[in-house]
């Protein structure tokens, strides 16, 4: 049996949802169609996403195509839930991007496009909606080409867009000009001009070069009527890869979701890359005790697995995947505080919070409930979350930029033990640098083995580890609150008495001795930054220009091309949620904004 774990991906309400439910409904999975609209979709299956008509939550479900089956991943369109989506294209082996032939391609689109060729997963395209009123195919393929990526060609056509009775029909008479310039391929192109291109060897040429990401093949279809939908169900089997991997091979996987069951454990999405994972194994996070299916989980196979209490998303299950530690979406740049409404809570809101952090490592929870967001769509789905299923009533302070802060020099402090009215059974030396922009947190243990605490870490190694974490975790709050980057931390000396000394001692004195020594150096706090590209009307340039330097944007570069002009540039994240809502005033709604985490920069006057 052969798999292909299939994600379906979308900017929010092109109707990704839909054609998932027409695609389980097409596989024998479901026997009637969910709605959207009616919150009766098979993998929007919490109350909220039925409520909202959006989904929140990665979903999995499986439906055979020939002898192939597909392990299909519906993903979030809504930018506030990115995380999600950048967990789900970490696992698959291809992907449909779906398009509204109505909107277009919107600015989620174009970032999502972007992201599947940068990690080379395959990518068909559904054109879907071809049914409502405002279809228009042909446009939005030509929009496709123009802005998504040249490579595309249109494997049906449409008869009466914009209506009800919309159907698909095979392409014309010119599908192997079509294709034979989409390949770019001198020879094939060769091959045509002298009549030797069969239209078997057209397909094979088009099913190569679709499986391996160059080609992106595109069905006009409606998820709603089921037009187009059987072509692009023959698509997947054809056009797409299966997943590779070697079930003898070492065991390689990663979690790319975690759930709890109705006793609060916790399941574990794995996708398996090579090795099979076994019940009664046993990893870092724990010992499996059931995978659902079987009692194996294979290369190339997507399975919930039982029994790793200590499991976090992002977990590698064995050897790491190639590229798995790559993030694909920026940070979060905004925070807020969670405060229960009775105080009574207080407890029982950060325990939750503590769940759902598992559950979503970005939320970035802290000491004192603050929580890192991508939007306030996220802050009402962690509110009603928090409600509905644990009774928590909550309520958010204001929503802040979420800064961070690097040193502005080198610092050294120390404690030495029974002396400089140091409480503890410890003595330690750091000192702290600034570290190459976009390197992280570093440290390095620079003493002879005399200095280590054998007693208590066994190993020079665990020492070296157990420090680490405790840099790590203290730098979380810099001298003004932020988290510090982009620095190098160096224990220059150690001391204990054996058998006095305990790991506590050094847990609880590196705090004072790193914040001292970084009062020295002293840090500066910057300000996240996002790349924008702005694309618009051409007559609205002018507006366009003036709105943003107002607005705190700097274009750096403006072009007119055709009727609509593109403007490129910086704007701070603090400033961007007041460039978008101008955007439709500015632009006529015609405007499509894109932005993506640039670099920090130091906030003037601090």
């Amino acid at each position: 049996m052969s798999f292909l774990n299939l994600g379906v991906v979308a900017h929010v309400d092109a109707g990704k949802t839909s054609l998932t439910e027409r695609l389980l409904y097409a596989g024998g999975v479901i026997d009637t169609i969910g709605s959207v609209d009616a919150g009766s979709t098979r993998t929007d299956s919490l109350e909220l996403e039925r409520r909202r008509g959006i989904t929140i939550k990665t979903a999995v479900a499986s439906f055979p195509v020939g002898d192939v089956t597909v392990n299909l991943i519906d993903t979030p369109g809504h930018p506030d839930f990115i995380a999600e989506v950048e967990r789900a294209l970490r696992v698959l082996d291809g992907a449909v991007l779906v398009v509204s032939a109505v909107e277009g391609v919107q600015a989620q689109t174009r970032v999502l496009m972007r992201t599947l060729r940068r990690l080379g997963v395959p990518t068909l395209l559904f054109v879907n909606k071809i049914d409502r009123a405002g279809a228009r195919p042909t446009e939005v393929l030509r929009e496709i080409a123009a802005k998504l990526t040249p490579r595309v060609v249109a494997l049906n056509a449409v008869r009466g867009p914009g209506t009800p009775a919309a159907t698909t029909h095979p392409p014309g008479d010119d599908f192997a000009a079509r294709v034979v310039e989409a390949t770019g391929d001198d020879d094939l192109l060769a091959a045509f001009v002298r009549d030797e291109l069969s239209y078997p060897k057209i397909c094979a040429a088009l099913a190569e070069r679709a499986r391996s990401g160059e080609i992106h093949p595109a069905f006009f279809g409606s998820a709603v009527t089921g037009a187009g939908v059987d072509a692009l169900i023959q698509g997947l089997a054809d056009l797409l890869p299966v997943a590779a991997g070697d079930p003898a091979a070492p065991v390689s996987g990663t979690v790319f979701k975690v759930e709890r069951d109705r006793a609060g454990a916790r399941i574990a999405y794995v996708r398996m890359f090579d090795g099979t994972l076994r019940v009664r194994d046993r990893l870092p996070a724990g010992v499996v005790t059931a995978i659902e299916g079987g009692p194996a989980l294979r290369a190339g196979e997507i399975g919930k697995v039982h029994g790793l209490r200590e499991v976090r998303i992002g977990d590698a299950i064995g050897q790491p995947h190639a590229g798995a530690g790559r993030q694909l979406f920026p940070p979060p740049a905004l925070e807020t505080v969670v405060v229960a409404r009775d105080p009574a809570d207080r407890h029982a809101l950060h325990t939750a919070l503590a769940e759902l952090a598992d559950q979503d490592p970005l939320i970035n929870l802290r000491a004192d409930d603050t929580v890192s967001l991508y939007g306030e769509v996220q802050k009402e789905v962690i509110e009603t979350t928090l409600a509905e299923q644990y009774g928590v009533a909550v309520s958010f302070r204001g929503t802040s930029t979420i800064h961070i802060e690097r040193p502005a020099g080198a610092g050294f402090a120390g404690r030495t033990l029974g002396k400089d009215d140091n409480p503890y059974f410890a003595t330690l030396d750091l000192r702290v640098e600034p570290a190459p922009i976009g390197s992280g947190v570093s440290f390095e243990l620079d003493v002879p083995i005399e200095q280590v605490p054998i007693h208590v870490f066994r190993t020079e190694e665990f020492f070296r580890d157990a420090l680490e974490a405790t840099v790590r975790r203290a730098l979380r709050a810099g001298l003004h609150g932020w988290e510090v980057i982009d620095v190098r931390v160096i224990a220059s000396r150690t001391g204990f008495v054996a058998p006095s000394t305990t790991a506590a001692d050094f847990r609880k004195l590196l705090p004072i001795v790193l914040t001292e020594a970084l009062r020295r150096a002293g840090t500066v706090v910057c300000e996240p930054i996002h790349r924008f590209r702005l694309d618009g009307p051409a007559t609205t340039l002018g507006p366009a220009l003036g709105a943003l330097s107002r607005l705190g944007a700097v274009p750096e570069t403006s072009e007119v091309r055709g009727d609509d002009f593109v403007i490129g540039g910086l704007v701070p994240a603090a400033r961007l949620r007041a460039v978008e809502e101008a955007l439709p005033g500015l632009t006529h709604g015609e405007g499509v904004l894109e932005s993506e985490f640039d670099s920090y920069r130091p906030v003037t006057g601090r």
